[in-house]
């Protein structure tokens, strides 16, 4: 790999690790004081990496910064930092600063100034506030001595069992226990006898006695300090140190922030300070005799039979061991691949899917019985292929509802409201393509939701409403289509002001009708805002008019639903794809068409008797309006003495379409239109037959809309005579 495509993982990599910090933060902030240590941890993993990959790079600025926050999140960790608002704050800020050091190399401009942050982080390194993290605490870990001690949980228990012959050797055991005294305080000291033998057979030179001792360590002494004293006398003696109840809870900590290249046992816990390298080899010789005599018996059940480590961290260490493996299967199962190169693949398959109808349909005039079903063959492994292919750019729109939880909150805060966002539907999958081009019409959207739709709380109140607003983010699947939802349970949107503001800027006649959804279609027009002030978010008239054209542009649409005091719903409704679709064949005369096959219900045959200008039939009792595509396009070519119906559904809307005949299933690859057909309604691209002649993709959304709107319109129309005939008859009477 070279160093610029080294770089560019760098900088995914940032990305990924600043929105986990950033849902850390979030999670600090709105979470109780027992479930805070683990983000707390998780934003120091965040700011610790970076930092080591940035210095891989000598990107010094970046290492500087996150060294400063990584100091303050490692004392926060420690419980030497109080959780407060103002720290909040400044964590948010310097995570956005991290982004923009990041961002300034990537745009290689010079890096912004910080200042008033390294002062700010700075000043927290100065001001220790004890304060409990809320670390759930850990039941403790009871040991009996030979007697009836049993180990404090406020000391460490030392439990010491001297070799016979350690005078022999020279050594002076009441030595070894000043030694320790001078580490810190023996707080409590109990001789054992118990292996005295009867006087007549004591040996002077033998020692038999032991010793149960409770050690107040000073700073800075763990547990292989201490076996350090003993370090003389191991190899024949039993020495045995059992941590008081606070340092169970470190070996925890410490074995759960060990670095993901560790997958021993042993090492884990050797690691993480619940175990020494002595007692490590001393339980391993055990095993191995368990195993020479044909039994296997676990590390873990031998740690904690010997006293050696709690039941607690083997079972942190035990944890780890196996998220470490599931990391690395990960690894393992993952390759970051440039979208581009994705792209390039989407287009060969599709022109494979292309190829593989041809070949089809050339076997099929062949007459070839062999050949016809080998390629059957292939083209099933080709439609399979295409289907893997397009999953791979599959992506869930959770991707871009991670996003707003930070927005919602900095919003909510500038504006004085209590605003709590609700995510579901996350992993509903849409297309990488249209998963990048969705987040700023959201953004749009959810803004606005804040700033217009949410109420203030006294007028909240005064409606019956909780004190707090709602917005949220939904997404699902729904006749072939990926819907997302932008909600909010606020003042919704009153009609009369948005008609009179329309008005009011020359958009619509003072006198013309337009239906409700028509009315809240208004809100997109350019320049339109109904906004009495004009805040940093929204009230300037721009924005939803952009919100519009992207989803356009992307083959969706918008429809608004609002109850007035109740609040707004905007949904989106987008393609899954716009690569390869599955599609059904129709033809008008010489004229082949696409309809996305998830978007037909059934196929009929057009009674002669609706063959008229009413265009609407009687579908099982449902007033169904259809389109002939023949009149629609223009298509000249005498008509066909039998026509058919294809009935289309998107959304909660039916409509029929005409054409002369219906050709079957197919894979489409949708082609962009050319120059001289993008502005034509109805269309949506176009694709290449197995034959080589052209097909046009219809676009369903327009044409139902256009049905449903022919229909109106001609209700409206005998409606109104209806309603002039009577005046009519008047008249002749008279």
């Amino acid at each position: 790999m070279d160093l610029d495509a080294a770089r560019q993982v760098f900088f995914e990599e940032c990305n990924e690790l600043l929105a986990a910090m950033e849902t850390a933060l979030l999670a600090v902030e709105n979470s109780a004081d027992a479930e805070r240590a683990e983000h707390i941890n998780a934003m120091f993993r965040a700011a610790h990496t970076i930092k080591g990959s940035a210095g891989l790079f000598g990107l010094s600025e970046i290492v500087a910064f996150t060294h400063l926050c990584e100091s303050v999140l490692d004392r926060l960790r420690d419980g030497e930092l109080a959780i407060n608002s103002g720290l909040i704050e400044l964590l948010f800020a310097c995570r956005d600063h991290v982004e923009a050091l990041v961002d300034a190399v990537r745009d290689r401009v010079p890096a912004p100034a910080a200042a008033v942050l390294e002062d700010g982080l700075r000043g927290y390194m100065a001001k220790p506030v004890a304060i409990a993290l809320g670390v759930p605490p850990t039941p403790q870990w009871e040991v009996a001595g030979d007697g009836d001690h049993v180990v404090s949980s406020d000391h460490w228990h030392i439990s010491l069992r001297f070799s016979p012959d350690v005078l022999r050797n020279g050594m002076e055991p009441i030595s070894f226990i000043r030694y320790l005294a001078s580490l810190g305080r023996i707080v409590y000291l109990t001789t054992l006898y118990d292996a005295l033998p009867e006087p007549e057979q004591m040996d002077p030179e033998s020692c038999y006695l032991g010793f149960e001792i409770e050690f107040h360590a000073g700073p800075n002494v763990d547990k292989l300090t201490i076996e350090n004293v003993f370090e003389f006398i191991r190899d024949d003696s039993t020495v045995r140190i059992l941590p008081p109840h606070a340092h169970i809870a470190e070996f925890i900590r410490l074995i759960k922030e060990s670095p993901e290249g560790m997958s021993r046992l042993g090492e884990i816990l050797v690691r993480g300070g619940a175990l020494t390298p002595f007692e490590l080899d001393e339980v391993l010789g055990m095993q191995r005799d368990s195993l020479e005599a044909g039994e296997h018996r676990p590390l873990g059940s031998l740690l904690v039979e010997e006293g050696l480590v709690p039941a607690q961290a083997v079972a942190a260490a035990l944890d780890k061991q196996r998220e470490h493996a599931a990391q690395k299967t990960r690894e393992h199962r993952v390759v970051r691949v440039d979208a581009g190169r994705l792209d390039t693949l989407i287009d060969l398959v599709g022109e494979l899917v292309i190829s593989g109808a041809a070949a089809q349909l050339s076997a099929g005039q062949s007459g070839n019985s062999v050949l016809i079903e080998t390629i059957s063959t292939l083209g099933e492994l080709v439609e399979r292929i295409r289907d893997e292919a397009l999953s791979l750019r599959m992506v869930p729109v959770g991707e871009i509802f991670s996003r707003f939880p930070r927005v919602v909150r900095d919003a909510s805060r500038e504006l004085g409201k209590d605003i709590q966002l609700e995510l579901a539907g996350e992993e509903t999958e849409l297309d990488k393509s249209m998963v990048d081009r969705l987040s700023d019409p959201l953004l749009h959207l959810v803004r606005n939701a804040i700033d217009h739709g949410i109420e203030a709380r006294d007028a909240r109140r005064i409606r019956g409403k909780a004190d707090y607003g709602t917005v949220w983010l939904n997404a699902y699947h729904e006749s072939g289509s990926v819907v997302i939802e932008v909600g909010d349970d606020g003042g919704g949107m009153n009609r009369e002001r948005i008609r009179a503001r329309a008005v009011e800027r020359h958009l619509i006649d003072a006198d013309e009708v337009l239906t409700d959804q028509q009315v809240l279609q208004l809100v997109f027009e350019p320049g339109f805002s109904t906004a009495e002030t004009v805040t940093n978010l929204s009230g300037r008239g721009v924005g939803m008019d952009v919100v519009k054209r992207n989803i356009e542009a992307l083959k969706g649409n918008i429809e608004i639903d609002s109850t007035d005091g109740e609040g707004t719903v905007v949904r989106l409704r987008m393609p899954l794809t716009l690569a390869i679709i599955d599609g059904f064949r129709v033809s008008v005369g010489p004229v082949s068409f696409v309809i996305p096959l998830d978007m037909v219900l059934e196929c009929l045959d057009l009674p002669t008797e609706s063959i008229s200008r009413q265009h609407y039939l009687n579908l099982r009792g449902e007033v169904l309006p259809y389109l002939p595509l023949r009149e629609l396009f223009e298509v000249d070519a005498p008509p066909a003495a039998r026509r058919s119906v294809v009935v289309v559904q998107y959304g909660s809307k039916r409509a029929g379409l005409v054409v002369d005949s219906l050709e079957g299933e197919l894979q489409a690859v949708i082609k962009p239109l050319g120059q001289l057909f993008r502005g034509v309604k109805g269309l949506a691209g176009s694709t290449i037959l197995g034959s080589g002649a052209v097909a046009l993709i219809l676009d369903v959304p327009d044409l139902i809309g256009r049905a449903a709107s022919d229909e109106r319109r001609k209700v409206a129309r005998i409606a109104a005579r209806e309603a002039r005939r009577p005046s009519m008859q008047e008249d002749g009477g008279s």
